[in-house]
């Protein structure tokens, strides 16, 4: 048997290149390299007591069983409830379907609603998997522009002008990830004002790191009227609860869409694991300001990378407003050569940082921004001041 015998849905499928970067750099630390990994997009705090105690104690009240396809009921209530407190959408528990992590529940949502051929919109920069799932799902991405000078941001004219009849879905993602940029209610009432005049375009909104903000606080795309029945809240417990292996992601969405989403999962994984939906009612029914201690380092952490990468010439940079990312322009240095090695795109310049200067971070081409590189500030400030340390003497 050889690889021609694979299907051409994975053959045309890209493998993702933050876990690439990942790879490349475990393996560079295997050969004894001192790398500095800042490629992930994963909390380097510990999961919460209060919600490891949950878990042990549905542990031993002995919760092992096969779980409802779409969560437990109790989990599916308490999920409405957060909704209402820190979005003000009220969905009912038949429009929740709790999944095995956020990116399961934005599978879903694409697998129910894209036929091949339909235009799915990715404003840019978007995260590496939407363009992925939508290409399974035999759909056509359409990305629409952005830079730093807009502070990666698109307009209402903009998105009126990708708009074709193949336009299914567009996905939004506040705060972003690659970037850290955060849409306002504002430019989001613009942005419905357009989707108003076109009612067969729905509306994902990716809604995962909404509590690591830390200017302003996110504004939710359902929680406008007009886009209510159209409009799917992707959220999940992976950042703000630093609960990444926990894998716990749902949706909120019109009930005909819940039903669907629930319908695939239970021919694909059926339930998520019983013990992280018990340890899940207690993340979800809980204050954010129990979390605040990691959004408070998270926001030091932004201030001490850009400061410090602010003095290394080349690098342009604005400054996110939630999750834990840098996203510099980096173009000044394509067409150079830097420790022998030419830089004509991010990728060459992300590679030149891992070989020489033993940092790990994310070229922007993997995210629509080819300009851009990604750099997580998800590690300790020890490491952070050392990694930009790396950079700037491989560079100057």
């Amino acid at each position: 048997m050889s690889q021609e015998s694979l299907s051409n849905r994975i053959t045309s499928l890209p493998a993702s290149q933050t876990l690439a970067m990942a790879a490349k750099a475990r393996e560079l630390k295997q050969q004894g390299k001192d790398i500095i990994g800042l490629s992930l997009g994963e909390p380097d705090f510990n999961t919460p007591d209060f919600i490891k105690e949950a878990a042990i104690e549905a542990i031993n009240q002995d919760y092992n069983s096969y779980t409802p396809v779409d969560g437990y009921a109790d989990l599916k209530e308490a999920i409405c409830g957060k909704f209402k407190r820190d979005n003000n959408i009220t969905y009912q528990p038949n429009q929740i379907v709790v999944s095995t992590g956020a990116k399961q529940s934005i599978a879903n949502v694409m697998q129910v609603l894209l036929n091949p051929g339909d235009e799915v919109l990715l404003p840019c920069p978007y995260w590496v998997s939407y363009s992925a799932i939508a290409t399974l799902c035999e759909a056509k991405c359409v990305e629409i522009p952005s830079s730093i000078d807009t502070n990666f941001k698109i307009t209402a004219e903009q998105l009126e002008a990708a708009i074709t009849p193949k336009t299914k879905l567009i996905l939004f993602n506040s705060p972003n990830n690659p970037s850290g940029t955060m849409y306002s209610e504002e430019e989001y009432l613009a942005l419905a004002a357009v989707l108003e005049k076109y009612p067969n375009i729905y509306v994902m909104s990716d809604e995962i790191y909404e509590h690591i903000n830390y200017d302003s606080k996110p504004f939710s795309f359902a929680a406008i009227p007009s886009m209510y029945d159209r409009t799917i809240t992707v959220n999940g417990l992976a950042k703000a609860f630093a609960m990444t292996g926990w894998r716990i992601g749902f949706i909120g969405a019109p009930q005909w869409i819940a039903k669907a989403c629930t319908k695939m999962q239970g021919q694909i994984t059926s339930g998520t694991n019983c013990i992280a939906q018990r340890a899940a009612i207690t993340a979800v029914s809980a204050s954010p300001v129990k979390v605040q201690y990691m959004v408070d380092e998270f926001k030091n952490r932004r201030d001490i990378v850009i400061g410090l990468l602010s003095e290394i010439e080349g690098f342009k940079l604005n400054v996110p407003e939630g999750a834990f990312y840098v996203f510099p322009d980096i173009s000044a240095f394509f067409g150079k050569t830097i420790k022998g090695k030419e830089i004509k795109t991010a990728s060459d310049f992300s590679m030149l940082l891992l070989e020489e200067g033993n940092v790990a971070t994310v070229t922007g081409d993997a995210f629509g921004a080819p300009n851009c590189i990604r750099i997580s500030y998800a590690a300790s400030e020890l490491q952070l001041r050392e990694a930009v340390k790396r950079i700037k003497e491989v560079l100057v």
